[in-house]
């Protein structure tokens, strides 16, 4: 593995994307603001991927630092914390859609929604921005 730290990532696009959201946990993370709603720390622990709290928080704060996710205090909750997708972290939807379209086609066990992948294949414009409004009143 490259340390980050010490290699320069910039110049390819490969290269420079896996160093701001290359890894599974970070991409589910993604997947989770970007098309399941959640915002919560304990909302991403308790997806089902069984993700560690130490994993979790070291990936969270990765993201916000590369400029993917923001975190602000709950005005409600004041100890808890809510992660939005910035504009960086908005700018991935048509990769990350375009991920789905490809596991569709290729993962026979895939968790797509038919109604979900008609969209996106009839559409695609539409359907991201249908997901853009929904991320906008989150």
């Amino acid at each position: 593995m490259v340390d980050k730290k010490t290699k320069n990532w910039a110049g390819c696009p490969v290269r420079f994307g896996m160093s701001q959201f290359g890894d599974k946990w970070s991409f589910l993370i993604i997947r989770d603001l970007m098309f399941k709603g959640r915002k919560y720390y304990n909302e991403f622990l308790e997806a089902g991927e069984g993700i560690s709290t130490n994993i979790l928080a070291n990936r969270l704060a990765d993201l916000e630092h590369n400029g993917i996710i923001s975190k602000h205090q709950d005005r409600i909750k004041r100890s808890k914390y809510i992660y939005r997708l910035t504009e960086k972290g908005i700018a991935l939807m048509p990769m990350m859609l375009a991920m789905i379209d490809w596991a569709e086609k290729f993962d026979e066990q895939t968790e797509v929604p038919p109604e979900f992948i008609r969209k996106l294949r009839q559409d695609p414009d539409k359907l991201q921005q249908e997901l853009l409004r929904q991320l906008e009143d989150d």
